[in-house]
């Protein structure tokens, strides 16, 4: 009996993967640094504060739409519920960051302004270890984590899949956008939290401070690329691959799919609540509204515009969309939820690959033409 062969694992990136990975790794530790930090303003070299503000935000929203990336593109999940993900992590971020004013606020008391204006004596229970930053690294990744856990354990363990897993995730972050909007769950109402001062007392608004989160944002979405890839390259996310195209003959290849989708679904579930942690110190504030069923929805958008089960594809969506986002929100406010839900639509009809399927079609076509004409 003549064995089975079992296929070459891949390699992680290709030679030009890697290339491209170290160039965009300099762009990020190296070349804006230099040009933000020491390069004059009045060159035009000169990478402007509002420039490493609007990109430190965009990167952000990479990282939530590569996450979108493995439970849709790859499993096959529509989430519409990963803006909770998002806002969980940063409230935990904004917790710390709101105990770091100390007695700089408006009304001198070690409690924050808005708890006292609502006249609170003491910090709620769920504040106990917002004072401590390797606490609050723990809480970035564990309030995210366990919730999606236990939501997605009863969820997939139903067997509730398509539509209406998607309807009860826009559900489920509604529900919770609904409760943070209270003033009594101590959470700073409608309002949230702002006027951050310093982090790890160092003041927030340096020029320093700001191409540091910077950095550390750039070199978490690297991480995560790879992360990702390497998860996708495994038997793991062949799995996942195979549940996505069939999860009726995975069942019946002796696969229980519960474990796979939980798994990855509570992974990318902790990579978004990564990425509201980065993005609260660099906007400078938190409020419900970022739990909001719109912004879940855009988290997916990114994804299709870029193009799915790609990873690239929806970094680059993220930075097409919310590019867009800031230039036509100043320029044509009032046009920017026409042009995005045609967008949508035009990329739903046209471009089901996306921006990187488009790509690599075009690719394929100057292949096929060089070849005729040889």
């Amino acid at each position: 009996m003549k064995p089975v062969s079992l296929p070459e694992p891949m390699p992680l990136l290709s030679r030009t993967g890697w290339a491209a990975f170290l160039v965009a790794l300099i762009l990020v530790s190296g070349l804006a640094p230099i040009l933000n930090l020491w390069v004059p303003q009045t060159s035009v070299f000169h990478m402007s504060d509002f420039a490493v503000g609007v990109l430190g935000r965009i990167m952000c929203y990479a990282i939530c739409a590569l996450a979108m990336d493995l439970i849709w593109g790859f499993t096959g999940i529509l989430s519409l519920g990963h803006g909770l993900f998002f806002a969980l992590g940063g409230y935990v971020m904004g917790m710390y960051l709101m105990r770091q004013i100390g007695t700089d606020g408006n009304y001198k008391s070690e409690l924050p302004d808005f708890m006292v204006f609502l006249d609170w004596k003491e910090l709620p229970w769920h504040w106990t270890f917002s004072d401590s930053f390797i606490a609050t690294l723990f809480l970035i990744v564990a309030v995210p984590g366990l919730v999606a856990f236990v939501f997605g354990y009863f969820a997939f363990r139903s067997r509730i899949k398509g539509v209406y897993f998607s309807i009860i995730t826009q559900a489920m972050t509604f529900a919770a956008m609904l409760l943070f909007f209270r003033n009594e769950t101590g959470f700073g109402g409608n309002n949230g939290f702002t006027d951050f001062k310093r982090i790890l007392e160092i003041p927030i608004a340096t020029p320093s401070m700001r191409m540091t989160l910077f950095v550390l944002t750039g070199l978490t979405l690297l991480g995560f690329f790879l992360m990702a890839r390497w998860l996708i390259n495994s038997k793991f996310g062949r799995v996942l691959q195979a549940v996505r195209d069939a999860e009726t003959r995975v069942m019946f290849s002796g696969y229980n799919p519960l474990g796979y989708k939980l798994t990855i679904w509570t992974i990318s579930a902790m990579m978004c609540g990564v990425a509201g942690a980065l993005y609260v110190p660099q906007v400078g504030i938190i409020n419900p509204s970022e739990m909001s069923p719109a912004n879940s929805i855009e988290i997916a958008i990114w994804a299709a515009v870029g193009g799915r089960a790609t990873l690239i594809g929806p970094i680059l969506g993220a930075f097409i969309v919310s590019g867009a986002k800031s230039w036509l929100t100043v320029a044509y406010p009032e046009f920017w939820l026409y042009f995005l839900g045609t967008l949508f639509i035009g990329v739903t009809l046209f471009l089901p690959d996306g921006v990187v399927g488009l790509v690599k079609r075009l690719k394929q076509a100057a292949t096929a033409k060089s070849g005729d004409k040889a």
